[in-house]
């Protein structure tokens, strides 16, 4: 095992951090990856080697993959997981934030799939775990762009999966229910700035509210389960399609199967 090469994408902080440190403890060659590289010293203390990636710049994506190529010959694990939420109602969002959305949590991750896979076929073997969410299954007030995003990596995830089995290559998606990170406070913020005015403001508000206080509060799961996750799904030789996991995760996706669409609307509109 310690010749395998893991790289994790959004690495400075909460998921992809843990996931780092987790892979490193079963022997992986690990480098994180961020825009902020400066963030990972307690990282690069540990081993494992901080590279810089800006997954909405392709020269940027390009350079990570080309520089581990060139130090280590191969990328046996992909780990998706940059990416964040940006919430508001549908009609205050600016377009230009809803491509940025779609840019950092689909495309960055296409592009990113699109530069290891050549690699992991040539060696017939490897590892891609795209980081979905409870939320590419269900869905919540406020978060059209969001789950937008989450619903397409699972349709992506799972037309690659058909592409890619051929080639010894898996992949896998992990769906984290609420987990504690900063998260949701980026989410909430962002609806509070998008949908503080206008026809969306005492709902938008109430939720913006009800979200930091989630996100505070010690319900929600630790980064360090989804992190132990991915540490299975790309250690045992063969992993499940989905790992649905973390606080909430599988009884939201029950109800929402349970009630249909309108008996969810409800549930959601009573949590919130």
């Amino acid at each position: 095992m310690s010749q395998k090469v893991a790289l994790i994408t959004g690495a400075s902080s909460g998921i992809g951090k843990e996931a780092a440190i987790e892979l490193k403890k079963q022997g992986f060659t690990v480098y994180a990856a961020a825009r902020r590289i400066e963030k990972m010293q307690e990282l690069e203390a540990k081993g494992i080697r901080p590279i810089s990636l800006d997954v909405t710049d392709d020269e940027s994506m390009v350079q990570c993959i080309n520089e581990i190529l060139k130090i280590e010959g191969r990328i046996d694990v992909l780990v998706n997981n940059a990416g964040y939420g940006s919430y508001g109602a549908l009609e205050d969002v600016p377009i230009e934030e809803a491509r940025r959305q779609v840019e950092v949590n689909v495309f960055g991750l296409a592009r990113m799939i699109q530069l290891v896979v050549p690699g992991m076929r040539k060696n017939k073997s490897g590892k891609i775990v795209n980081i979905s969410s409870m939320g590419g299954k269900v869905w919540t007030s406020f978060g059209g762009w969001y789950h937008a995003t989450k619903f397409a990596v699972e349709g992506l995830s799972d037309c690659l999966r058909l592409e890619l089995s051929p080639f010894g290559i898996d992949v896998i998606v992990v769906e984290p229910g609420g987990i504690k990170t900063d998260w949701g406070i980026i989410a909430a913020e962002n609806l509070k700035k998008v949908s503080a005015k206008g026809a969306y403001t005492q709902a938008a508000s109430k939720i913006a509210d009800g979200m930091i206080k989630n996100y505070t509060g010690n319900q929600l799961s630790k980064p360090e389960l989804i992190a132990r996750t991915i540490s299975k799904a790309v250690t045992v030789r063969r992993p499940k399609t989905r790992y649905l996991v973390g606080f909430m995760a599988k009884p939201m996706v029950f109800m929402k199967n349970l009630v249909g669409d309108r008996g969810f609307d409800r549930i959601i509109k009573m949590l919130f």
